[in-house]
């Protein structure tokens, strides 16, 4: 067995847990193994061991802040089962807009940035895989003659474009009440 096939072990969870809540806190552009070790109680050689490289650590960090963000889009479109795209958006602003968010979310589009900027690094996928994951999610969304239309996938396309559009301008500004004024407006459009 391969040592990426291979299962975690509870160490290298617990501190990629530990590594995740600092990066959160703290950003990946300036990540340097000496100070994240340190604040999580580690040394940058049991990091490399465990992880291969530095690369391999920001991809698994990646991935674990990925599983967060699809586990909070699952989990928004089941709280409003039954719901239309509409409802699904709403809810997905929502939580989008919540304070506590902003850490990860700034994360989250700092990972986005350096994919798209720097293709062939350690965020290499990161934005393509997060289209791919909240389209997805809207589809679920959509009902089925719907969702596997062009029609459809327009649709759910707009939803997301609006939704990372208002995104980008909340994380620029912290301008709430604008920035859900216009979700709310493209919401209720025919």
């Amino acid at each position: 067995m391969s040592e990426s096939a291979r299962a975690p072990s509870a160490r290298q969870e617990e501190l990629l847990e530990r590594a995740y809540r600092y990066v959160v806190e703290h950003g990946l552009g300036d990540l340097s193994l000496r100070p994240l070790a340190a604040a999580i109680g580690s040394s940058p050689r049991v990091l490399l061991f465990l992880f291969g490289s530095k690369d391999g650590l920001v991809r698994a960090l990646l991935s674990r802040a990925r599983a967060d963000e699809f586990a909070f889009l699952d989990r928004s479109l089941h709280e409003s089962a039954g719901g239309d795209l509409a409802s699904v958006v709403r809810a997905t602003w929502e939580w989008l807009v919540a304070e506590p968010h902003r850490p990860l979310l700034t994360l989250w589009l700092e990972a986005y940035a350096r994919s798209l900027t720097q293709p062939d690094g350690s965020s290499a996928g990161f934005a393509r895989q997060t289209v791919d994951d909240w389209l997805a999610l809207l589809a679920r969304a959509q009902p089925p003659a719907w969702r596997d239309s062009d029609e459809g996938a327009a649709e759910r396309t707009l939803a997301l474009s609006v939704l990372r559009g208002a995104l980008l301008d909340l994380l620029a500004t912290g301008d709430v009440e604008r920035t859900t004024a216009a979700v709310e407006r493209h919401l209720r459009r025919p």
